[in-house]
């Protein structure tokens, strides 16, 4: 029987039993992919990867991800978790920059430690893109259970972008839409078509939030793809930066939007997004957090 280390760590979090948790499985060779998605529903977690050898020398490993029922191209709190597990396991908690490889492509991490812990962030493998979506607002807001009226905020509409897995962003006006919002999986699916691995998700955000200095209060539903909700979504948010983009329209410079997620969940997560805008183009972004260590073990399957 072969022993395979893992461990779980709870991400976008410098608190255990807070953020999104990720299982990290260390010993991944000679694991197909049917056997990849297997372990993935028997954590049955919002994502777990498989830390591979690089096919690159130049690069630190490469990364797997699974959701329990499709693997991804790329994600945010696996990219930000697996690098923090990553440098947790070498033993080498000093500050480090490396390249992941990701089914998107090469995505250069930048590990460091502060006082609350281990910190991770990583260059976007891909800027937003716009997607085209025509669904009708009220029909969007009818599969949120919310009413027509409480569909966007200041110039914010109801957007679908894609920073390599694509989401509908849906703008809601204020704590207590975003509070009732669940999601009606039938209804979601009408709009949006069959749940495949990129089915898009629906990240809903305010203005409002619940702590101080936060620059948005977010939470993101995928119940058709087999997340309920989640508790902290990076990908939504590389997406979310495009609408970042469209909407507020922010001058040249480096500008930060600390997104808050998984507080209805009583996960609270902390993602911070980094823009980097010249010309009034957005020409780089990075996605961080913290990420904390709360299990370990072996898996006992070949």
């Amino acid at each position: 029987m072969t022993k395979r280390r893992f461990a779980v760590y709870d991400v976008f979090s410098s608190d255990k039993l807070a953020g999104n948790p990720l299982a990290v499985v260390f010993d991944s060779e000679g694991l197909n992919d049917a056997g990849m998605q297997a372990i993935a529903r028997e954590f049955n977690l919002s994502e777990t990867t498989f830390i591979l050898p690089p096919t690159d020398p130049r690069h630190r490993a490469h990364v797997r991800i699974f959701t329990p029922m499709h693997e991804l191209p790329f994600a945010g709190h696996p990219t930000v978790g697996s690098a923090i597990a990553i440098t947790e396991s070498s033993g080498d908690d000093a500050p480090s920059i490396f390249v992941l490889e990701e089914k998107v492509g090469p995505v250069r991490c930048a590990v460091s430690k502060d006082d609350k812990g281990l910190f991770a962030e990583f260059d976007l493998p891909r800027l937003p893109e716009p997607v085209s979506f025509a669904a009708d607002p009220a029909a969007i807001a009818a599969a949120l259970g919310l009413g027509p009226q409480e569909i966007g905020f200041e110039n914010h509409v109801v957007t679908q972008y894609s920073g390599g897995v694509p989401y509908v962003l849906v703008p809601v006006a204020g704590l207590g839409a975003a509070g009732r919002a669940s999601l009606d999986t039938r209804a979601w699916m009408e709009l949006t078509g069959p749940a495949e691995a990129l089915s898009p998700g629906a990240f809903v955000y305010c203005r409002e939030t619940v702590h101080h200095g936060n620059a948005f209060h977010a939470r993101m539903f995928a119940g058709h793809v087999g997340i309920p909700e989640d508790p902290a979504t990076g990908s939504a948010v590389a997406a979310f930066a495009g609408a970042i983009m469209r909407f507020e329209k922010p001058g040249d410079g480096v500008w930060p939007y600390p997104i808050e997620q998984g507080v209805e969940m009583g996960r609270a997560s902390l993602i911070r997004l980094e823009l980097d805008v010249e010309g009034g183009a957005l020409v780089g972004a990075r996605i961080g957090g913290h990420a904390v260590k709360v299990s370990e073990g072996n898996l006992l399957v070949s």
